[in-house]
């Protein structure tokens, strides 16, 4: 469910907002929604970048499934940082679980 969310943005931004949506050819709320969108892409891949946040984590943050996770940062050629230890660990949680 949708829900209305009111914010107060410096003059700059505003015209940003708007020529965006100009530009993509949409309103104003849904501008916002895809710059909030891809700002927590963006903010997810930092965090997954510096050791911030997990695989998972950085799903959550970006809003999106593990598996569409792991294809992005390859497309964005970002290396996994997972130790050979948390490895061998998710291969014993998998194996459990079978």
């Amino acid at each position: 469910m949708w829900k209305i969310l009111k914010i107060q943005v410096d003059p700059k931004s505003r015209s940003f907002i708007a020529a965006t949506a100009k530009k993509e050819r949409t309103d104003l709320s849904k501008a916002v929604r895809d710059l909030v969108s891809r700002g927590r892409t963006l903010l997810a891949v930092k965090k997954f970048k510096k050791g911030q946040a997990l695989l998972g984590r950085a799903a959550e943050i970006a809003g999106l499934p593990v598996g569409r996770m792991m294809l992005l940062l390859r497309e964005l050629g970002v290396k996994g940082n997972l130790e050979q230890d948390d490895y061998r660990k998710s291969i014993a949680n998998l194996a459990g679980a079978w």
